[in-house]
């Protein structure tokens, strides 16, 4: 069984139909994790990729929170040199917990054909050897904006937060944004910029690395 981790980004759902291709729908499994805080419209980008791939999608969930800032108010902690503690909580720990109870004969990851992400695969293979992972991306060569064109040709319209501006599909109010993407949140989403101000008050730290809370224009 090959696991496919969707992340109702383009690239893990192109990914995600490479490795059904290659393998066979009854020999992929995709698995998206559940995060309270993305935007709506990937009810309906889900929707449409399972009716591509003619399989469901396993959706599962951290058990102690449900979004980033749930995260940083429970454990008081934002960003450290450790990465983000609500990638750890949210996904890297669900999917440790999927890895340790399932047998696999590979993990695909959605990883683009760029210099950047070539590299971070490299780094994965090291560091993770065990997760088996595979990039079909990368050996495709297909970029961001191929997997963009890719699924319009399937008549499949890519996230909302992508037609928005966005580079990427995450939460909304990633912890790893610099300035000019909260800039940006503030105006979209005020209310995800509202909650994670708070959340930097209580904690005592802000999200964007040099950045007192008083830059913000947070009361």
């Amino acid at each position: 069984m090959i696991i496919a981790w969707w992340s109702a980004g383009v690239t893990s759902a192109v990914a995600t139909k490479l490795a059904i291709e290659e393998h066979g729908k009854e020999n992929v499994r995709p698995i998206y994790f559940q995060i309270d805080s993305s935007h709506p419209d990937n009810i309906r980008f889900k929707a449409q990729c399972e009716e591509w791939y003619d399989k469901e999608i396993e959706v599962h969930q951290a058990p102690k929170y449900k979004d980033q800032f749930e995260v940083i108010l429970g454990d008081k902690y934002v960003n450290g040199p450790g990465g983000a503690r609500c990638t750890l909580v949210l996904k890297k720990r669900v999917r440790q917990k999927i890895e340790k109870d399932s047998y696999y004969n590979g993990q695909v990851f959605g990883f683009e054909y760029s210099k950047k992400e070539i590299n971070r695969a490299i780094r994965f293979k090291e560091q993770y050897p065990s997760a088996l992972p595979m990039f079909p991306l990368i050996e495709q060569k297909m970029t961001k904006q191929e997997c963009l064109y890719f699924l319009e040709k399937q008549g499949i319209m890519r996230p909302t937060m992508y037609t928005l501006g966005y580079g990427n599909n995450n939460c909304i109010g990633c912890v790893k944004g610099g300035k000019g993407y909260w800039n940006k949140i503030r105006q979209d989403f005020p209310d995800h910029f509202d909650k994670m101000a708070k959340a930097e008050r209580v904690v005592g730290n802000s999200c964007i690395r040099g950045v007192f809370l008083d830059e913000l224009g947070v009361d």
